[in-house]
């Protein structure tokens, strides 16, 4: 078998070493990657092809793994090559699931859930989902139905929570910080959150600061599928992140 990846970010190199099996082949291309994306290329067990386009054509399962802004454009230009399954891992809602779905022959939706370098659940949806589960011997897969789109939107309302959460986390901090008051503001949030909460925090702080402009991404996905009424959190949220 062959798995193909669109895209070579840290969700596609997990990938490759949590699918350990001398029966799978992995391979991608360096086309207008940038040289960091090369470099996580070379260290990888893939086999480096010269176009995205002779990657989607010899892909038994083609992985697009993008930003959500890209995931639409990659469906357009290279899921028409492929013959197997294409399934796409990226943050999008069901609106652009259904979009990519016209581009592409037989369509999966995923979604990738917890930390991706320290053991993930994959979710997947879509009617030909089950000749997914097989992942199951490498990564915990569950299948969510045959409805494609149903795998985004779990990850959508995910995010709601997550993301927003994040934008508070940050913002209180800051406050505290302003204030003097950083360390004492996450001694006094542990006795009710848990000894590990000031690290989590942290970690969730730095990862958001880190990736602000895909989640900010994430986040206009919610808005433009979900009732904006239902969101004012998100909303306050993504203006956090694009300050």
């Amino acid at each position: 078998m062959i798995i193909g990846f669109i895209g070579f970010g840290k969700v596609s190199q997990n990938l490759v070493k949590l699918i350990n099996s001398e029966d799978i082949e992995f391979i991608t291309s360096a086309e207008n990657r940038s040289y960091k994306t090369i470099e996580n290329i070379k260290k990888s067990n893939v086999k480096v092809l010269d176009s995205f386009k002779d990657v989607a054509i010899r892909s038994d399962i083609l992985i697009s793994a993008n930003s959500p802004k890209g995931a639409l454009g990659v469906a357009k230009d290279f899921g028409k090559y492929t013959d197997g399954i294409y399934l796409d891992l990226n943050n999008i809602s069901p609106d652009t699931i259904f979009e990519i779905n016209k581009h592409v022959g037989t369509l999966v939706d995923g979604a990738i859930i917890g930390k991706v370098d320290f053991n993930p659940m994959l979710y997947v949806s879509g009617n030909m989902s089950d000749e997914l589960l097989f992942l199951g011997e490498f990564i915990k897969t569950r299948k969510v139905s045959d409805e494609a789109g149903d795998a985004s939107k779990l990850k959508l309302l995910r995010s709601v929570y997550t993301k927003t959460l994040s934008a508070l986390l940050m913002e209180s901090a800051e406050i505290a910080r302003n204030n003097n008051l950083e360390e004492e503001f996450f001694d006094i949030l542990a006795l009710t959150e848990g000894d590990d909460f000031k690290e989590k925090s942290l970690s969730r702080i730095n990862n958001t600061l880190n990736n602000s402009k895909r989640k900010s991404e994430e986040l206009e996905e919610i808005i433009n599928y979900f009732t904006k009424e239902d969101l004012v959190m998100v909303r306050a949220a993504l203006e956090k992140l694009n300050q």
